[in-house]
Parts: structure tokens; sequence; C-alpha cells
């Protein structure tokens, strides 16, 4: 009796069940052949049978032989089962202890870059202190009195030291928010008043470029829970960033929209040159630019919007951005609208 090809016999769970019968001395290599050459007389005719029953068929073996080869089989295939596995779950184990302490390298790489960083920011500080404070005295005329060519030269001179300044207070933030340090102090605060601080703040810069910058916001916008001075810190920095990329004749705008009872949506945006889509998540590396080239059209450190992320995130918010090449972008934040939002107060700047 022939089995069906769609029934499963436990001999068909057995590989190289042939092998082992001739090797157990069950049956000889000659029975072995015969029972192979009759399974392909079988596949000729459109009947499929196992190994097993071709041999119960041919009479080279009987049933109890041959059920007691297929279980020692099965027996030898689920101990080396086992095996494997035992070994598969010691290698998962080995391997998840290399990939922890790979993950704490990495941590004290991280904090070893960023108390480095901080470090050598304040000292950086203490030399910029001098000459800074020398060349206000130059610039006053208490060294003595200035040429014209000399004294343009203390103001190319100190508009690098404020520059520099500058970097080294971004840097110092940086190594901050790296070990989760960066200090917010809530407050009810006026995002349209700080929104028009910071277009101020950013006009000269917006002028020498031939941007507009503008702000829209409801007259009734409610007040926000948030610190003001990082803040205005982050919204100067996206205005700086969009105009940057901006070209004359382009324009800035900064948005305030209530989007439900407890959130306004801050944004900002730009009809500049855009981010190309698969590079998105690359403008917040830190020290990485995506214009690496010497004529690169922005400059800095590429710290600006690592730390604009750091502070939203401070804030248990989220930064996101949009883009599209040639057409511009925009980053949104959401701040949680203020208990007293009834009561409005200015923002407080420090």
């Amino acid at each position: 009796m022939h089995k069906d090809k769609r029934q499963l016999t436990p001999e068909m769970l057995v590989p190289r069940l042939g092998e082992a019968l001739v090797s157990a001395g069950r049956i000889s290599r000659q029975d072995l052949d015969k029972a192979l050459s009759y399974q392909q007389e079988s596949a000729a005719q459109g009947q499929t049978i196992v190994l097993g029953q071709a041999l119960l068929d041919l009479r080279l073996i009987d049933r109890a032989s041959l059920d007691q080869a297929v279980t020692e089989q099965i027996i030898a295939l689920r101990s080396a089962l086992q095996t494997a596995n035992r070994v598969l779950d010691r290698r998962v184990r080995e391997r998840t202890v290399e990939l922890q302490e790979a993950l704490e390298r990495l941590t004290e790489l991280g904090e070893l870059k960023a108390n480095f960083v901080a470090n050598i920011s304040h000292e950086l500080r203490t030399p910029l202190t001098h000459i800074t404070g020398y060349l206000e005295l130059m610039a006053t005329d208490m060294l003595g009195p200035l040429t014209d060519e000399q004294r343009h030269a203390v103001q190319v001179s100190q508009e690098s030291a404020r520059k520099l300044e500058r970097l080294i207070d971004d840097l110092l933030r940086f190594s901050s928010g790296s070990r989760g340090e960066i200090s917010v102090k809530q407050e009810a605060l006026d995002l349209r008043q700080l929104a028009d601080r910071a277009a101020s703040n950013i006009e000269a810069k917006a002028s020498a470029h031939a941007v507009e910058v503008s702000v829209a916001a409801a007259d009734n916008l409610p007040l926000v829970q948030a610190d003001g001075e990082q803040i205005l810190w982050a919204l100067n920095q996206l205005l700086d960033n969009a105009i940057k990329f901006t070209a004359s004749g382009g324009h800035v705008g900064i948005s305030l929209k209530k989007e439900s009872p407890n959130l306004v949506m801050v944004s900002v945006s730009d009809t500049g040159i855009g981010i190309p889509a698969g590079r998105l998540e690359e403008i917040f590396e830190p020290f990485h630019q995506l214009d690496a080239s010497a004529t690169r059209r922005g400059s800095g450190t590429g710290l600006g919007l690592t730390l604009v992320r750091q502070i939203v995130e401070a804030h248990g918010s989220v930064l996101s951005v949009t883009s599209m090449e040639g057409k511009g972008t925009t980053f949104k934040f959401p701040l949680l609208v203020a208990a007293e939002a009834g009561t409005r107060k200015p923002a407080r700047g420090r």
C-alpha cells in the first residue's frame, strides 16, 4: 500500500534515512540501491513513495526495525537541535554582553568629548577676555589716538572676537546638552514679544542679505510655559540659519499659531535653497555641514541646529523639519500653554 504524498510520515522527517540504516547494519548497500530504484520506477508511474515504504514493499526491512531506526534518528536530531540551541543561546548572550560593553565605551567617549569641549571652551575664554578688553581700550583711545586705518583694524578684530565668543558659547551649550544638563527655567511667556525680539536681533543681517523677515501671530495668542532665554536663543539660531540659506529678495517668517487648547505651534520658514529629502537628519548632526566644500555658502561650527533640538527637547517638545529643494524649509515645535494663560505678561529676557 503506497502512501499519499500529502500525508506526513515519521520517515519523511528524517534526512538520509537510507545511509543511517546501512550504517546501523539494518540493510545492505545493495538493499538501499534496490529501494532507491523502486522509488524511481514508482515516480515514473506517477506514484510518490518515501524510502521507508519502498523498503517495506520490497520486504528488505520489517516495520519494527524501520520504526526503531526512525525513532533513533529523530532522537538524535532532537539532541543535535537542543545542542545547537544552547550554542546559539550562549552566542547571543556573549554578543549581548559585547554590545553592552561597546555601548558603555561609546557613552564614555561621548562624555569625554563633552568634557573635552567644555574644558577647552573654558580655557579659551580667559585669553579671549584679555583680547577683547585691550581691543576695547584701543577702540576708546584709552591707549592713545588711532589712525583711521588702525581704528578699522580694531573694529574688524572686535567683530572677530565677538564671533569667537559666540562660538565658545555654542561649544559650552553643546557640552551641557550632551550631558543632559540644559537648564530650563519655566515661566509664562508672551511668544509674540519674544518673536519680535528675535526678528529685531536679526534685522541687520537680514538687511545685508536683502531678505525680508516677518512675524505672524494671532492677537489672542495665549502665554506659553517655557524658558524665555533658551527659546529666544533657539529662534535667533533658526532665523540666522534661514537667512544664511535664503537668496536676496527672499522671505523668512516666524509663525505662532494655537494648535489646540494646550499647545502653541512655533514655526520658522524660509524661501531658501531647501534641503535634500534624504539628508534632513544630517542637519542635526553636531559639527556637520551639508556642504563641506571650501566655498560653502554657510559658515560656523555646525552646532546651531543641534543645540536648537536639544533646547526644544529639554522643554519636552519635538523639533520637526520639512523642506523642498529650491522652495524652502520650515522648522516647527509646539510649546505648552501656560496655566495662567488668561493673564498676559511680557516675555522676560535674561
